[in-house]
């Protein structure tokens, strides 16, 4: 919601115009629906996700050869355009507590795997269904007390303070990440994938308003993963308005 609120009101500094915003629509396969339909006329989406659940296919190993299919096929079969990615990565993250009596010793999931205690692990359904979730977590062999918990993302956090699970699997950008009480564990063999946002715009819009394509490329590489994970925290946790928080990043960003 933050992140269309920076791309809409930029539009809007930019053009001139009014931007309709319809946010929160939900998953990959709900927004490219909409998009497909015209419902929507950009997004913020994954390269991962295009190819993985738009295009059906097994992604390459190489981060730019994923971004690279993506960007041809949706050029090919959706005349659409995916622009360069923003700059964050909301690639999934493995949290403990700081204060969990292993957090000292504990810095990778590599060392997490090595502890005797086994771990109580909370994830969402979808990390569980996702070839790129669970699969690629049960590399380590991480040492487990009970089964994984599925539960709601908004209730993952609190699930871990409360005990209720000793380890989450959570997103890179996640505003509770700005907190000290949580220590995320490196994923040091890389077996989760990178997932940088980028933008994908109908091609038929730009081509009936080219004062677009100048404007969105303005937002690329703009904003890092560790700038949208605060941005995220003022609204989850400072309880400030997506609008408010994004007029501020435009404003100090000077875009």
């Amino acid at each position: 919601v933050v992140l269309g609120e920076i791309v809409a009101q930029h539009l809007e500094h930019r053009l001139g115009r009014k931007v309709e915003r319809r946010l929160d629509l939900g998953g990959t396969t709900l927004v490219y629906q909409a998009f497909q339909g015209g419902e929507i006329s950009l997004y913020a989406e994954y390269a991962w996700s295009i190819v993985t659940q738009v295009l059906k296919e097994q992604p390459a190993a190489d981060v730019s050869l994923i971004f690279a299919r993506a960007q041809g096929e949706m050029t090919r079969t959706a005349q659409a355009e995916l622009l360069n990615p923003l700059g964050l990565d909301n690639s999934f993250v493995v949290v403990i507590r700081a204060d969990d009596p292993r957090a000292g010793k504990v810095s990778t999931l590599s060392e997490a795997a090595a502890v005797k205690d086994g771990w109580i692990l909370g994830a969402t359904a979808e990390f569980q269904q996702l070839g790129d979730g669970m699969p690629s977590l049960t590399q380590y062999k991480l040492p487990m007390k009970a089964a994984p918990r599925s539960m709601d993302g908004g209730l993952l956090y609190k699930a871990l303070q409360d005990g209720m699970v000793t380890m989450i699997v959570a997103h890179a950008t996640d505003g509770a990440l700005t907190q000290k009480t949580w220590k995320v564990l490196s994923d040091d063999r890389h077996v989760f994938v990178p997932k940088q946002a980028s933008l994908l715009v109908q091609g038929s819009m730009l081509m009936a308003q080219p004062d677009v394509r100048p404007a969105l490329d303005q937002l690329s590489g703009k904003i890092t993963t560790e700038k949208m994970r605060e941005l995220d925290a003022q609204v989850d946790l400072g309880h400030l308005q997506p609008k408010d928080v994004a007029a501020a990043f435009l404003m100090q960003s000077g875009l």
